[in-house]
């Protein structure tokens, strides 16, 4: 029988995460292994974990320096592939959510039983407030994230794989890892794999309580500043472009990603590109996934930095 690992990275996380803890304790299908990576705490996360050590069968590696999000779920990642074999599952966990009490082993029985025997299985999340309340009923709903997605759509940079939702199978690994520093969040680095090495599932059960609040490190909505957004989209696509063979991308997925990295370069330069308004339309439904409002978006995207700057502030 596969074993289930659990993947934690904590940062600061005192505040939520003996709530955390305690739904992982409370699965009615429980954890076999739990990885946990400290990220430089300081305050008690550290303590915190290993008070549970009795309760869960934690391994923790507390590290010296801060490595950031992405970093740490490498590293955590990195060090679960020593110990797993290919048919083992693995769930990324984060430090403020509340795991409800049957997430593992429906999505368990979900991955097991899905057509074609998908790599990566996804729920759904009820969206609690700092103070647990419940504020929407779905996450996939409030965050309009699809349940599939075109695989043009996830180079362009959407991505409907949130990573504490999901399951996924161990033999992934030796295709995620290491994860490239280009990528801004890793859910969308896993997703991007999964998609092409044995394909996503979706049930549409909230197997987590998914807590909104001043500190996440992935929330509600775009935090990035339209510059931002084009240097990240600018290093996603160059990696893409750079990854091409080993993601195993198609001459058609190759030639739209080597234009979509054209197309950022440019954005981030020119105040106007009349020139891409052709490329913009013939993929409109992969830049655009949401179909409300995908002719503004289309026009919109013609401007580049400087005239979004001059027409709407620099902050845009």
């Amino acid at each position: 029988m596969a074993r289930i690992a659990i993947v934690l990275a904590t940062y600061n996380g005192a505040r939520y995460l003996p709530q955390m803890l305690d739904s992982l304790v409370s699965q009615e299908r429980r954890a076999d292994i739990v990885f946990a990576i400290d990220d430089g705490s300081s305050d008690s996360t550290p303590e915190i974990l290993r008070n549970y050590a009795s309760k869960l069968p934690i391994r923790l590696e507390v590290l010296p320096h801060n490595t950031g999000h992405r970093a740490a779920f490498s590293t955590a990642l990195e060090i679960a592939r020593k110990e797993l074999s290919p048919d083992d599952l693995i769930a990324l966990a984060d430090q403020d959510d509340i795991w409800l009490p049957q997430k593992l082993r429906l999505l368990e029985n979900a991955i097991e039983n899905s057509p074609n025997k998908a790599s990566l299985i996804l729920g759904d999340a009820e969206v609690i407030d700092g103070e647990g309340k419940l504020i929407y009923p779905s996450w996939r709903k409030v965050a309009h994230i699809a349940t599939s997605e075109p695989f043009k759509t996830r180079i362009a940079g959407t991505n409907n794989v949130t990573g504490c939702l999901s399951l996924f199978r161990a033999l992934l690994l030796d295709k995620i890892l290491p994860i490239p520093e280009a990528v801004g969040v890793h859910d969308a680095w896993i997703g991007l794999l999964a998609a092409k090495n044995g394909g996503i599932a979706c049930i549409d059960t909230p197997v987590i309580q998914y807590r909104l609040h001043d500190s996440n490190a992935v929330g509600l909505g775009n935090r990035y500043t339209f510059d931002e957004t084009c240097k990240r989209q600018i290093a996603w696509s160059a990696l893409i472009c750079e990854k091409s063979n080993p993601l195993g991308l198609t001459p058609d997925e190759k030639r739209f990603a080597r234009a979509l990295h054209r197309y950022w370069k440019k954005r981030a330069k020119y105040p106007f590109l009349p020139c891409s308004l052709a490329f913009l339309a013939r993929n409109r439904e992969f830049l655009f996934p949401q179909k409300d409002g995908r002719f503004k978006k289309v026009l919109f995207s013609t401007l580049g930095a400087p005239a979004v700057h001059l027409l709407f502030g620099k902050d845009k």
